[in-house]
């Protein structure tokens, strides 16, 4: 950071915690060798598919770690903000950015994923994450968005007060963001009990069907979870968890 002035840069400083990365390598190893295991023991004809897409996946986890890890940044300067992601970066104006919160990560991350991260907010309520702005990288973000936004003030031809318009779209984004999450989950959960039905099938000698099972179902109950809990918390919007400067 200058001397008393906006420019900045947040980039990797710390390693993170081990479990960041052992976890989601286990549960991906997992998931490969019980794939792997029903495929051998069945006729090949039903997860043929399993290995392969879960190799693959496995090497996507890999290469957004390390690209989020070695690539990814934010950089503050008296133009703008550029968030710079694991593939690709955005740049702001003073001009452009209504806000910057910094937020508590979604529940269910656990200890293994920062737990305060930093958004801007432009004025159509849209949100961008700003690489590397968390409690991870940093012992306080919270004062650290605080004085970077004292620090822009004299940039920009409007102030940092709140705009209910603006307000009212991000508060729906919050809704959205939300109920996709857990339409997630819930899909995620259909997926494991479709499994316990098609193996089940299978051992039962009746015919089984892994891509309606494991695939279609699960999709399509993602997208009903999401859209009912949209519509539900929209009448009733919960509580944005984000502590603003």
């Amino acid at each position: 950071m200058d001397e008393g002035g906006v420019e900045r840069e947040y980039r990797r400083r710390r390693k993170p915690p081990l479990a960041y990365l052992l976890l989601p390598g286990l549960l991906m190893v997992n998931a490969f060798i019980q794939t792997s295991r029903v495929s051998r023991d069945g006729d090949g004809s039903g997860f043929w598919w399993g290995p392969p897409v879960f190799a693959l996946l496995m090497a996507l986890t890999i290469a957004r770690i390390a690209l989020e890890q070695f690539r990814a940044r934010t950089r503050v300067t008296a133009a703008g903000i550029t968030a710079q992601g694991p593939l690709r970066a955005r740049t702001w104006a003073w001009s452009e950015v209504y806000d910057i919160r910094v937020e508590q990560a979604p529940r269910g991350s656990g200890r293994a994923a920062p737990q305060w991260l930093t958004y801007l907010y432009d004025f159509e309520g849209r949100r961008f994450l700003l690489w590397h702005l968390n409690d991870w990288q940093l012992d306080d973000p919270y004062a650290e968005v605080a004085e970077l936004c004292l620090a822009a003030a004299p940039l920009r031809s409007l102030t940092w007060e709140r705009r209910p318009d603006v307000e009212e779209r991000i508060q729906r984004g919050v809704v959205r963001r939300r109920a996709w999450v857990w339409g997630t989950y819930g899909g995620i959960a259909v997926f494991v009990l479709m499994l316990v039905v098609d193996i089940w099938r299978a051992v039962a000698g009746r015919p089984d069907h892994p891509f309606l099972l494991m695939v279609c179902v699960p999709v399509a109950s993602s997208v009903v979870f999401a859209v009912v809990l949209d519509r539900y918390w929209s009448a009733r919007p919960p509580r944005s968890p984000a502590r603003q400067p």
